[in-house]
């Protein structure tokens, strides 16, 4: 008889029906922020256009630093739960360009996770800003095949305001990464 007990792989299950996580801001998004804020407006859609209601959305950007100190990225984390419609909205940090690793810079973006009913793994995206001049030259989204680029760009929607879907599957489905 063996001294070792014998392990069992349990089965992976997803993270529904009813799926909600401590959806509470770590950061209080009416704090003034050095390089001002801007709102994403959106929906989560599944293949057939279908709203997802209980998707939840982790954004993380880094914050311009505040005088004389070092970019924060805790300052650009946010939460944010989808409505009955699939519908979120969530004010962020303006995000800054960054350093990528061969000495180029990365466009201003946010890395966006997504959690839903269904999925066994969190979802992995990014989210650009229309008209912003060094999407061009971004290495990531250069990366990214030409006709699918635009699922990363989210929409000019007035002052400081911007649209971008996530869509789950088939057409037009959000670039998601292997990380």
């Amino acid at each position: 008889m063996s001294a070792e007990p014998k392990l069992i792989p349990s089965s992976s299950q997803t993270v529904g029906p009813y799926f909600r996580i401590g959806l509470e801001s770590l950061v209080d998004p009416s704090s003034s922020i050095a390089g001002g804020t801007i709102t994403i407006r959106g929906r989560v859609l599944d293949r057939d256009r279908t709203p997802v209601p209980d998707a939840m959305l982790e954004l993380w950007t880094v914050a311009e630093p505040q005088a004389g100190s070092h970019p924060d990225l805790a300052r650009g984390f946010r939460r944010v739960a989808t409505d009955e419609d699939g519908s979120f909205s969530v004010t962020m940090p303006r995000p800054m360009p960054l350093p990528f690793e061969d000495r180029t810079v990365q466009a201003p973006h946010m890395i966006v996770l997504v959690f839903a009913r269904g999925l066994l793994r969190q979802l992995i995206s990014r989210v650009y800003l229309d008209g912003d001049p060094a999407n061009d030259g971004d290495p990531v989204l250069l990366g990214v095949p030409h006709d699918r680029r635009r699922t990363l760009i989210a929409q000019a929607d007035g002052v400081d305001a911007f649209r971008w879907d996530v869509i789950l599957q088939g057409a037009d489905e959000t670039v998601f990464f292997a990380w």
